[in-house]
């Protein structure tokens, strides 16, 4: 019996000692998390979001027109209409970002990329990409870089002429901004200058005639809903509202890698979850060890008498 006792004190010790290892890791995630929030720019206090996001919102705005007289520079040079991308026979993707953004909308574009290596449809021939600046300083020579890395990324270069990645003056980009629902703020970089933007991620599914058919939120698409979109917007089909969980990006600073206070705040409830599913699980496990030693106890007293 002592022999005995000494094999289950042992486990129940190691389990301990597993439950305070998990536990201390967990608090040190939600320690490192937790420091984010002095990124935040604005006031803030409990759940509710810093005062610069109150204003980057994507407000869904099914079935109306994008703004097809609005005047932009493709990535050439050339000067073009919102209206030269639709022609009336095939939909488009429609992306509101900014070239110099730091991480989200880089972030954005990798997620479209992903999934239209899964969609059957060809860019150019069955649908086209238009993609712009919101920040007026950007250049046509910054567009075509960026063109040319996704294009690449993407791995079809015939498709090139399907992408269009666009600048323009600020009379146009809150148009097509308006039109879309797309919020944003300049916001000042590391340097304090009003040098970068808070906003959100999304993008849309504008059928031939450059009405808005579907959004897409977040910077991760389903390859499945996106072709979907394509197929029902070449049919002039407007989508339904999709659910409003937005990623935002805002106040970016390479230095400490830190990035929005809203993304930091889910992984720092990952980590409190994450040390209550433990605590409860040892608990279970502590009460059915001593059960099992107080039934063999007991056993053992049966025995000897």
């Amino acid at each position: 019996m002592k022999h005995c006792s000494t094999i289950r004190t042992t486990q129940m010790g190691r389990r301990l000692f597993a439950f305070t290892l998990a536990l201390g890791c967990a608090t040190a995630i939600g320690a490192q998390v937790s420091s984010y929030g002095d990124k935040a720019a604005g006031t803030n206090s409990g759940d509710q979001l810093p005062t610069v996001l109150q204003k980057v919102q994507v407000s869904q705005r099914l079935n109306v027109q994008l703004p097809l007289d609005a005047a932009f520079v493709d990535d050439t040079g050339a000067r073009v209409t919102l209206g030269k991308y639709f022609d009336g026979k095939h939909p488009a993707i429609f992306s509101l970002v900014y070239y110099n953004c730091p991480m989200l909308c880089s972030e954005e574009l990798d997620g479209l990329v992903s999934a239209l290596l899964m969609v059957h449809l060809t860019p150019g021939k069955d649908f086209q990409i238009v993609v712009v600046s919101i920040d007026p300083s950007e250049t046509p020579e910054l567009a075509a870089k960026k063109k040319a890395f996704y294009v690449k990324r993407y791995g079809h270069p015939e498709t090139a002429d399907g992408w269009h990645f666009l600048t323009g003056k600020r009379p146009a980009i809150d148009a097509a901004a308006d039109a879309v629902g797309f919020g944003y703020v300049r916001v000042p970089g590391p340097d304090g200058k009003l040098s970068q933007y808070a906003h959100a991620s999304s993008i849309e599914i504008a059928t031939p005639t450059g009405k808005l058919a579907q959004y897409y939120l977040g910077v991760e698409y389903s390859s499945k809903d996106v072709m979907l979109g394509l197929i029902e917007a070449s049919g002039n089909k407007i989508g339904s509202p999709v659910a409003n969980i937005l990623t935002y990006c805002y106040h970016y600073d390479p230095s400490t890698n830190k990035h929005s206070l809203i993304v930091a705040r889910v992984v720092q409830m990952g980590g409190i979850a994450t040390v209550l599913s433990l605590g409860g699980f040892m608990f279970v496990m502590f009460r059915r060890d001593i059960k099992n030693d107080l039934d063999d106890d007991n056993a053992g007293g049966s025995d000897k008498g």
